[in-house]
């Protein structure tokens, strides 16, 4: 039996939040939602999530620093970026250190999909 990919979620917007995690179930993935990057590093769900998706401006930790932190930390995750507040150099900061997307919102659900498989088919290699 396979075990079914866990995607986690952090973004501070709670309806786009929860909204992620609906459409992601949708597509047969677990899905786990955190309201801002502490609450996920605090999570036992580093551990057990095979990608994640997080919001580029936060309060407090944002996903650029998260996406710092896990990596010093020894969880090298698929990471997934979206924003509302898109910039060249903040994109490039985050795909030059191992993002596999930058997604805009409102973003594309088949660009999504097309993301969540490329950070999946990564973790299987």
């Amino acid at each position: 039996m396979t075990k079914i990919p866990l995607i986690s979620i952090v973004d501070d917007d709670k309806p786009v939040r929860e909204a992620t995690r609906g459409f992601i179930m949708s597509l047969g993935y677990a899905a786990e939602a955190f309201p801002s990057a502490e609450a996920f590093l605090k999570s036992d769900r580093v551990h057990d999530s095979a990608c994640l998706l997080t919001d580029l401006q936060m309060p407090g930790v944002n996903g650029l620093e998260l996406q710092r932190r896990l990596t010093e930390q020894g969880y090298p995750l698929p990471i997934i970026f979206i924003t509302a507040f898109p910039g060249a150099k903040v994109r490039a900061e985050a795909l030059a250190a191992g993002a596999l997307g930058f997604l805009v919102k409102p973003f594309n659900g088949e660009e999504l999909v097309a993301c969540l498989d490329a950070a999946l088919a990564r973790r299987e290699v």
